[in-house]
């Protein structure tokens, strides 16, 4: 049996009321107390005349969806209607669903993390994957392979991957721009990336391959908790600053945490530095860092100060001429400003031997060395402030200990000192200590730094670093 079924709307509800006489139909008597108003009547004939002409049983203008529960699309992009402020148009919340207005990339490169416009291009970058989507235009290829870019009605156009399995991982907040190139971490692998015209180049691997993998292994702690990954572009030194801080049980007293900067000048990474910063970023041509609620202009002031707190800057060098040879370590020098001072000077390790039943590396140690005008006495090992005197001096004071100052000497604007020995007594070993000049080894690993004394806020250059050996043997 068949009849007519008149369709009929009660708040975005699909109501269905059949003709008298026919079964196959469920009936539907809507409450009394509805109001009238709320009724909308769908007719199948034009007009709604008798005997009518019908209209097809197509797409109709409202419909009802069984399933009303949210779906997530981590790896699809949809675009709205457009935005113009001078003519009043705002179709941002119109998404048609009968136009072609979503693009979706491969879901096995992970979710969609991070979305930077260029000129007519959209780069998209997934937890593995980096990919560009050309806007308002489409690439078709020739027979040679070559792109012949066409315009199109789309907006999203065709999406071109980048070469290499790389990605941004979970850290959009790594990301920083400069020009034509783009700077960001992938935890995942390990690396630090640059995505420039020639394609995704891995600068971490700029000498640093060893320290990136290490840092970006100990950033989560395990059970969930996630360290994080900041980054931003430094525009008056022009260098790529990031920061990697592990997750910590106190994060506003830790000091777990790995701040440094890549220059593409010299293409490696220039610097550590001495502050952890919330965000990074750069606003007509002066660097900003956030820590907290509170924000820092760097550059200005004091040097060596970060976030009201002076420290001392630090550079450790590793002296090894003629790798197959043993030498004898004399002298330390260096050119720069004055205010250097040596912390320590240790050889490699000579020989392995047994103490209290546990191995022991041997290695020859250096007494500190202080700066030119500083002027640092040595007594068994313990450092004294004096007044400035840059001579060698032999004096005696209460309690009858001997007092020789040990620091840099100024010649030709150059400052050089003599390496006095510091090591302890070694078995069978004839002449050691404070009696042997210079330290053997194959290598020596001096780490300087700047003084507390001479000009605390001002500037300290160093140029280059040397030192005076002769060939020895053991």
């Amino acid at each position: 049996m068949s009849a007519t079924i008149e369709v009929k709307y009660f708040n975005s509800f699909l109501l269905r009321k059949t003709v008298e006489g026919t079964t196959d139909v469920p009936a539907y008597k809507p409450s009394t107390s509805t109001p009238s108003r709320n009724w909308i009547i769908e007719e199948s004939r034009i007009k709604g005349r008798f005997n009518g002409v019908s209209v097809g049983f197509g797409p109709r203008a409202y419909l009802v969806s069984e399933n009303n529960t949210g779906s997530i699309r981590f790896n699809s992009l949809i675009y709205s209607g457009i935005f113009n402020s001078r003519t009043g148009v705002n179709d941002t919340n119109v998404f048609p669903a009968g136009e072609d207005i979503s693009r979706s990339l491969d879901p096995q490169n992970g979710s969609i993390q991070k979305l930077y416009a260029e000129n007519t291009n959209l780069t998209i970058f997934q937890e593995d994957k980096v990919s560009r989507a050309l806007i308002d235009k489409d690439a078709i290829y020739s027979a040679e392979g070559s792109a012949i870019t066409t315009s199109g009605a789309m907006v999203i156009g065709q999406i071109i991957p980048y070469a290499g399995k790389y990605g941004i991982s979970q850290d959009p907040g790594s990301f920083a721009v400069y020009g034509y190139r783009k700077y960001f971490t992938d935890r995942k692998r390990n690396a630090v990336l640059r995505l420039s015209q020639d394609g995704i180049t891995e600068i971490s691997s700029y000498g640093m391959r060893d320290f990136f993998r290490d840092e970006l292994n100990n950033l989560d702690g395990g059970s969930g908790q996630i360290g994080t990954i900041k980054g931003g572009w430094d525009i008056h030194a022009k260098s790529y600053v990031t920061s990697f801080q592990p997750w910590e049980l106190n994060p506003t007293t830790d000091s777990n945490y790995k701040t440094l900067a890549y220059d593409e000048r010299p293409q490696g990474w220039i610097s550590f530095y001495n502050y952890k910063p919330s965000q990074i970023f750069s606003l007509k041509n002066n660097f900003y860092t956030t820590n907290g609620n509170k924000i820092y202009q760097h550059y200005i002031g004091s040097y060596n100060n970060f976030y009201g707190i002076s420290q001392p800057a630090t550079v450790t060098l590793i002296f090894n001429p003629k790798v197959s040879m043993s030498k004898n370590f004399s002298t330390i020098n260096y050119e720069g400003t004055n205010g250097w001072k040596v912390e320590s000077i240790v050889s490699d390790a000579t020989e392995f031997d047994t103490v209290s039943g546990n191995p022991t590396a041997f290695a020859d140690s250096a007494i500190p060395i202080a700066s030119y005008e500083e002027g640092q006495y040595v007594i068994n090992g313990s450092t004294i402030v004096t007044p400035l005197d840059s001579s060698w001096d032999s004096l005696t004071i209460s309690g009858g200990y001997f007092i020789q100052r040990y620091g840099f000497n100024r010649k030709e604007n150059k400052y050089m000192s003599a390496i006095k020995n510091n090591s302890q007594p070694q078995p069978q070993e004839v002449l050691y200590g404070e009696s042997v000049s210079g330290i053997k080894g194959y290598l020596v690993t001096v780490k300087l730094s700047t003084d507390s004394t001479t000009d605390p806020n001002g500037k300290k250059e160093l140029f280059a670093v040397s030192s005076n050996y002769v060939e020895s043997s053991y």
